[in-house]
């Protein structure tokens, strides 16, 4: 896979992850560390994260 293509991948999957902690009023968890995670390899790829966080 390219970098590009990396990149997109994940800022699909922490948009959606976003969404679903949106959505979702309790607590979770396992879903801010996947959060976390993908914006730390969003990051390591030259990604500002801040500009996707709802």
């Amino acid at each position: 896979m390219t970098p590009e293509g990396m990149k997109a991948n994940l800022i699909d999957q922490f948009t959606m992850l976003q969404e679903i902690k949106k959505a979702n009023k309790e607590e979770n968890a396992i879903l801010d560390y996947k959060i976390k995670t993908v914006a730390a390899k969003l990051s390591s790829l030259g990604v500002n994260v801040e500009d996707l966080t709802l």
